[in-house]
């Protein structure tokens, strides 16, 4: 393969145009448009719960399945409100934002550089927050929520796949031989980054899991 199939574009559209603007391939634009509505599915999800759980503190989630897999103490968890409210109400704004976004460019969109960047930025920062959220999860709050996991999975697709975009057509600078190698094993770093995930909750709770054997 010697270009990521997810951006996938035209010769006119593989290059800034004359007013300095860039559009994207459909396969990003798709992936943008699911990735969005499945964090806006677990942040919708997770806001209701945390609505139910704020009028009945006895409320149990539907996905509170065992002592580990405990949404509700994710939720009730001082990690669950940094900004002082439910971080949930945040993934309602940026996941619809990056929807709207996915759905600009399947409709032919296209952005000037600084609007990549930012979309970038914002991918990046939601990014962090979401790894800071997992080891919180993980070593402190010691419980996981499989919403929560949800949102992780698809703000990595995100930010990993503009960032792909944007190297590719020169948005973010690279050397030839970095932009070559992004483009053509631009599976990897996510296959990595899900397997270290994955690998981390394994061994977080090897004893019990190990249990259900």
């Amino acid at each position: 393969m010697t270009t990521t199939a997810l951006d996938d574009v035209s010769t006119d559209d593989d290059r800034a145009g004359a007013a300095g603007t860039t559009g994207s391939g459909r396969g990003l634009a798709v992936l943008l448009v699911v990735t969005g509505a499945l964090g806006l599915l677990a942040a919708w999800i997770i806001s209701l719960d945390k609505l139910e759980l704020l009028k009945d503190p006895n409320f149990k989630p539907a996905c509170s399945f065992n002592p580990i897999i405990s949404c509700g103490s994710v939720m009730q968890s001082k990690q669950a409100e940094v900004f002082g409210f439910p971080n949930p109400f945040a993934g309602l704004v940026g996941f619809g934002v990056v929807i709207a976004i996915g759905m600009a460019l399947l409709a032919g969109a296209r952005f000037r550089r600084w609007y990549w960047l930012g979309l970038n930025a914002g991918t990046l920062l939601a990014s962090v927050f979401c790894m800071w959220l997992m080891s919180q999860s993980l070593y402190s709050i010691n419980a996981l929520c499989l919403w929560c996991t949800l949102t992780w999975c698809v703000t990595i697709a995100m930010f990993w796949y503009t960032t792909v975009h944007n190297i590719k057509h020169g948005i973010l600078p690279a050397p030839r031989g970095l932009r070559d190698a992004v483009v053509e094993f631009h599976w990897v770093v996510p296959v990595l980054w899900y397997g270290v995930i994955a690998l981390l909750i394994l061994t977080r709770w090897w004893s019990y899991w190990s249990s259900l054997l």
